[in-house]
């Protein structure tokens, strides 16, 4: 393991590898070879330009390209894969009859030419494997969790004091990045899929809270350009407009998501009466949300309470509408579990989970909440806390 990291980090490490390791085993699997950047930041502490072979019994490998200034136990420099194997077997380890590979990350060609390491060798798709492994957090990664969440919520309640009458919400998005660098934000924020894009965050002002974006987010937004069409549109705010601000927390590498909305002077009454629903959904999920409560019905319990309030032709979008009120993060900005329509997931302790129930006002703009949540044995515990109701600018 490298060198430079804390004990403290490498022992959390360890748990995590001896959990996948466990995993392993009951899938019969002999190991799990490793490429994609966020798998290696979890179970090596680091993102760096190579591989990790973590055997179903005994120590990792760390198969290295870039940086070449990596030592530590276990740390080979390598220029390419096909060196894998043979140093696997200097070291002692049988080369493994059943391998995982990152099927649902790695390009078409990667994935021919890592799954052509090992002749002979059954390759199994790991991807599913590993993003369950990260969906339940370690005790190191929910301390961090907690800290980005606190870290967050403080930075949140900032955002009106850079707020000016006439803005659009591209110059108030600046402030509000601003005001997130200086608090210590990475500036960065990764997603899952290949079909997902993203920036560090996005404000959603008057109309552009119903425009549909082509990308799987709870309220999407048309953007700046057609290149990336999500999030603010470069339109001024305006008396009447109700406006979102989505910028998520990322001070250490892992990511809470908190919602807040904001007017712009008084809003009609109907705005208000769905943002107090929303309240109302997220506290009714955070207290069912028990390990081994299935994500669905925590998704239809949402949408039973937004009907019940005459509200459900605007519950997460109207154009364009979600079919999930809540997603996991923490590396990746959507980690599983899915509250949504289709899941087949069931809550764990340990889960970081984003809930965000949403509405769409016509004539007004988006409102509701969003906060993370860690799943306990007694429900779901917020991690973002600060004040909930819409804020007049």
């Amino acid at each position: 393991m490298f060198k430079t990291l804390s004990p403290e980090w490498l022992d959390d490490l360890a748990v995590r590898r001896k959990n996948l390791q466990a995993a392993l085993s009951v899938q019969r699997a002999d190991g799990v070879l490793v490429a994609h950047p966020v798998n290696l930041l979890y179970l090596t502490g680091r993102v760096y330009c190579g591989w990790l072979y973590l055997p179903v019994e005994g120590s990792p490998r760390y198969f290295v390209r870039r940086p070449n200034d990596l030592t530590g136990e276990g740390v080979f420099q390598v220029r390419k894969p096909e060196q894998i194997p043979e140093m696997l077997q200097a070291e002692g380890l049988p080369l493994p009859k059943t391998v995982l590979l990152e099927n649902q990350e790695l390009t078409y060609w990667d994935w021919m030419r890592l799954s052509a390491l090992f002749p002979g060798a059954e390759v199994v798709d790991g991807s599913s494997l590993l993003r369950q492994a990260r969906a339940v957090k370690s005790a190191g990664e929910l301390s961090l969790m907690r800290r980005t969440g606190s870290r967050q919520a403080s930075l949140i309640d900032q955002f009106a004091s850079v707020y000016e009458p006439g803005m659009t919400d591209q110059a108030w998005m600046i402030e509000i990045f601003r005001l997130m660098m200086q608090g210590g934000s990475l500036g960065h924020l990764r997603v899952s899929g290949s079909t997902m894009e993203t920036f560090i965050g996005c404000i959603l002002a008057g109309p552009n809270g119903a425009a549909p974006s082509p990308y799987d987010y709870a309220l999407g937004g048309c953007g700046l350009s057609p290149a990336l069409p999500v999030g603010q549109a470069g339109i001024r705010m305006e008396p009447g407009m109700s406006v979102m601000v989505d910028v998520p927390g990322n001070f250490y590498g892992y990511l809470t998501d908190c919602s807040r909305t904001f007017s712009i002077g008084p809003l009609p009454e109907r705005a208000y009466a769905a943002h107090r629903v929303s309240i109302a959904i997220e506290r009714a999920i955070a207290e069912a949300g028990k390990p081994g409560t299935p994500c669905v019905a925590l998704y239809e319990m949402a949408l039973e309470m937004a009907a019940q309030a005459g509200l459900a032709d605007c519950f997460m979008g109207t154009r364009q509408k979600a079919q999930f009120v809540g997603h996991g993060t923490g590396l990746v900005i959507n980690e599983w579990p899915v509250l949504g329509a289709r899941s087949t997931h069931r809550l764990e302790a340990g889960m970081c989970v984003a809930v965000e129930p949403k509405f769409v006002i016509e004539g007004v703009g988006p409102v509701g909440v969003e906060d993370t949540f860690v799943v306990t044995p007694d429900g779901m515990r917020n991690i973002t806390p600060c004040d909930p109701a819409i804020r007049k600018l």
